[in-house]
């Protein structure tokens, strides 16, 4: 039996519904499948970590729920559901008015975002009149704001400045302010703050955090850093081979937890109580969209690998998590 639909606006409904996902990308040696299968849902005001190795298939995740992915890649199956409109049925034309509106996507690198022939008010400045009727004095003002709350010192007098006038951090900053312009339903932040020192990095933080609370913003942080999303997101998605292998609430996952990839991911991050000791290490390396072993993804690399792994494990219930492995992890995480 099918579970109820439920519609959109009502209390208990997602903003962001993705079911089966499915994403490949056309080679020299054949169709690889970067995505497969992918489904998760996010309510307003959560945040969800999606997190795992390069070539995992996070950032293909948020490109393709922005409509960005390009060719040689195709969103081969599935849907995209934004407060019940199906985004993968949707035409440019109205993925436009979605994009940097209600849904923002903040870029690892910020020049994928900033022009740099054009000074940063006029991208700024252009953004906000793009999706509102305001004048030009107040859209400035509000560019302004916004380069103050992510940490850009003398914000009026900077925003004149042009990309090449400002460090990579900087810049990055300034990525982060135009998503914030609009107070998006959903942000999906790939890599933010990698170029970021801890102390703006922490402020950035607490900005998008205060913006979930305040707005009802739902937040994908993107990152391969565990300690980010363990005090930042609600949920955690772990991500291997183009698919969600581990889901749940954060604390859970994290403490407890069931995939042997999730379980190798969490003891290479080094722990007070390890001073001096080696890291451990997670045999081998990701595998390639275009070669893809047999059964489970993670296989080669598992210590508990066996005959049954040859078959594709799907995802099954665990308390308050699911994850796909055929040899789950027994018992808590020791801290």
């Amino acid at each position: 039996m099918s579970a109820p639909q439920i519609l959109p606006g009502t209390p208990n409904a997602p903003l962001l519904d993705v079911r089966g996902l499915t994403v490949a990308f056309q080679g020299e040696s054949g169709e690889g499948v970067a995505i497969s299968d992918v489904s998760f849902s996010l309510k307003r005001g959560r945040i969800l970590g999606l997190v795992g190795e390069s070539g995992s298939g996070k950032s293909v995740t948020g490109l393709s729920i922005m409509g960005l992915t390009e060719s040689p890649g195709h969103i081969a199956a599935g849907q995209i559901l934004f407060d019940g409109l199906d985004l993968v049925k949707l035409g440019d034309d109205r993925m436009k008015t979605l994009r940097g509106k209600r849904i923002a996507m903040i870029f690892q690198d910020p020049m994928m975002t900033l022009n740099p022939v054009l000074r940063i008010s006029t991208q700024m400045i252009e953004t906000v009149l793009a999706h509102e009727k305001v004048s030009h004095r107040e859209a400035r003002a509000r560019a302004r704001d916004a380069l103050g709350q992510v940490g850009i010192p003398e914000p009026e007098a900077r925003m004149d400045g042009y990309p090449h006038e400002f460090s990579g951090g900087m810049r990055q900053r300034v990525s982060i302010a135009i998503a914030l312009l609009h107070q998006p339903d959903l942000i999906i932040a790939d890599e933010p703050t990698t170029a970021l020192d801890v102390t703006i990095q922490a402020q950035i933080l607490s900005e998008v955090q205060q913006l979930s609370e305040r707005y009802g913003t739902a937040l994908i942080w993107i990152t391969h850093d565990l300690s980010i999303v363990c005090g930042l997101a609600d949920e955690i998605a772990v991500m291997y081979g183009g698919r969600i292998v581990e889901y749940g609430p954060v604390k859970d996952v994290i403490r407890r937890p069931r995939h042997r990839y999730t379980d190798g991911l969490l003891k290479s991050v080094p722990a007070k109580n390890s001073r001096g000791a080696h890291l451990f290490q997670i045999p081998g390396s990701a595998p390639s969209i275009f070669a893809m072993p047999e059964g489970c993804a993670f296989r080669p690399r598992c210590p508990a690998a066996d005959d049954i792994c040859r078959a594709i494990p799907s995802l099954r219930k665990d308390g308050c998590q699911t994850h796909s492995c055929f040899h789950p992890v027994a018992g808590d995480m020791v801290e």
